[in-house]
């Protein structure tokens, strides 16, 4: 693989890591659903929102490891790269797991933790979910899933970022006639000789 392939393929990976975690970090902080309880006569009903850190407290997690494997990305290289793309799949995968379970109706599980929606006087709840927020949560794992098995495929011949600036030491040119040449006409403009040999070097007095 050519270090332009590379570059566009960690780029890629990096880019991926980062969005996926934005998107589980916007998801986790919106409302996923409410619910409503209905209590005993002459209780009236009760109701509350959960959010995404409380149906699915994973996705606040994965999204920032998400976010700190990106960096990882472009700190590490080789086998500890492959490593970081395994930790990325991971999260991927707990952002899929996430998303599918509340979609499946995961969410009547987490409402029995709000206050006042459980107890003895509770006849009934009912839950009214939004699946935009699982929805994106799931497709933040998919592409954080993408991005970490590439990663682990690939990524150990991946190069550093920063190796295009790196300079190579300057070759020493041998000196040419036309190079001695300027040396002399450079000597006559300073009133030197250019045929008498340099003056020896003297080492300093010693102390």
């Amino acid at each position: 693989m050519t270090d332009g392939g590379g570059r566009r393929e960690l780029s890629g990976a990096v880019l991926g890591a980062v969005v996926a975690g934005v998107l589980a970090l916007s998801a986790s902080g919106q409302r996923w659903a409410d619910v409503t309880a209905q209590r005993r006569s002459p209780l009236p009903p009760v109701s509350g929102a959960l959010s995404g850190g409380d149906v699915a407290p994973l996705v606040t997690a994965a999204g920032l490891v998400l976010l700190a494997a990106a960096v990882a990305l472009l700190a590490v290289r080789g086998v500890g790269r492959a490593a970081v793309g395994l930790v990325t799949a991971a999260a991927g995968g707990a952002l899929v797991w996430s998303g599918v379970r509340v979609l499946t109706g995961g969410v009547a599980d987490a409402a029995v933790d709000l206050p006042g929606l459980s107890g003895s006087s509770i006849v009934s709840t009912s839950v009214d979910a939004s699946p935009v927020w699982p929805v994106l949560a799931l497709v933040a794992g998919l592409l954080a899933l993408a991005a970490g098995l590439v990663t682990t495929v690939r990524g150990r011949s991946w190069p550093a970022m920063g190796r295009r600036y790196e300079r190579t030491p300057a070759t020493v040119r041998p000196r040419t006639d036309e190079d001695r040449a300027q040396d002399a006409w450079k000597a006559l403009d300073r009133g030197e000789d250019p045929t008498e040999p340099p003056p020896p070097a003297r080492n300093a007095d010693p102390v």
